[in-house]
């Protein structure tokens, strides 16, 4: 498939990169459909599209945008329950569900007996290894990693994972569909679990959880530091609180498993604060009780 031919887009999974996958797609001109298991999903789903932190109307308030391009933008938004319904006019699709190997294989396989055999398949996978990902698949060539960054909608790169079996086709298709989105494609990252960005970034987050569980500093101070000393745009609480806790211990549970190397192991302070509800900024992460700000009481404002 050539670029110019590529005009319908489906993202399977409305949740915080899934929103904004679509709102990417949507902003550079591509019809997009967005699935997921329920109505209920879906409105929550509409609420981070439309008024979520990152969402349309932000970019209208903040003068990114007019009235009638962000109405141009929702228009081009689907909404379904149906796999089917979702995915059968589409080239490319991107999988942007729950960061677990086993119904990312579920959702891959049952896209590929849906889809044109043109179809190119991408997942948003944070780390886990496209081989595995693409075991579930008879036609492994047109599936490739597509790894996006939070915010979708702002951030600029996109990490191109190859797997194995992944065709330069797909890989030279999925890289200009990037740059048409407006994106810096880093191509031909070299498969593996966590890939580069992952396994550095978690990393890090993981060992300032455990600098804040051992008291070496608190979590305002911890970002401050991070944020004047290195330049980094947020901190690694408040980057966890926007990427949420859950993909954070998701992401180092798979890593640890994998690798045994120890600085993946989750902190305690981490599965305490998942299991008890507090999954991250509740204006992106709909549902959570809140993140590490809000549990300890940190005073300070999200960034809108």
């Amino acid at each position: 498939m050539n670029i110019n031919e590529v005009k319908n887009t489906t993202v399977v999974g409305g949740g915080t990169m899934g929103s904004g996958i679509a709102i990417t797609c949507s902003r550079a001109g591509y019809t997009v459909s967005i699935c997921d298991i329920s109505d209920e999903v879906l409105e929550r789903t509409k609420q981070l599209i439309q008024s979520g932190r990152y969402g349309v109307q932000g970019s209208v308030d903040r003068g990114k945008i007019t009235v009638q391009e962000a109405e141009a933008i929702l228009d081009r938004i689907n909404y379904s329950t149906s796999l089917e319904v979702s995915a059968k006019e589409a080239d490319i699709v991107i999988e942007a569900v729950t960061e677990d190997a086993a119904v990312k294989k579920k959702v891959l396989s049952d896209l590929e007996h849906i889809v044109s055999p043109n179809t190119v398949l991408a997942s948003n996978t944070s780390g886990i290894m496209i081989s595995e990902l693409a075991s579930a698949l008879s036609a492994p060539e047109r599936f490739i990693g597509m790894h996006w960054f939070w915010p979708a909608q702002v951030m600029k790169p996109i990490e191109i994972v190859k797997g194995f079996l992944t065709s330069e086709e797909t890989c030279s298709l999925v890289e200009a569909f990037s740059i048409k989105l407006g994106k810096t494609p880093v191509v031909r990252v070299s498969d593996g679990p966590g890939f580069f960005t992952t396994r550095f970034i978690f990393a890090f987050l993981n060992e300032a959880f455990n600098l804040f569980e051992l008291g070496i500093s608190n979590i305002k101070d911890i970002d401050e530091m991070c944020k004047s000393a290195f330049g980094f745009p947020m901190g690694p609480f408040e980057l966890s609180d926007g990427i949420g806790l859950d993909t954070n211990l998701h992401g180092l549970e798979y890593l640890y498993e994998v690798t045994g190397d120890l600085k993946y192991k989750p902190s305690v302070t981490l599965k305490k604060m998942v299991q008890s509800g507090f999954i991250g900024d509740p204006k992106v992460k709909i549902g959570s009780r809140g993140g590490w700000y809000t549990y300890y009481g940190v005073v300070k404002n999200y960034r809108k």
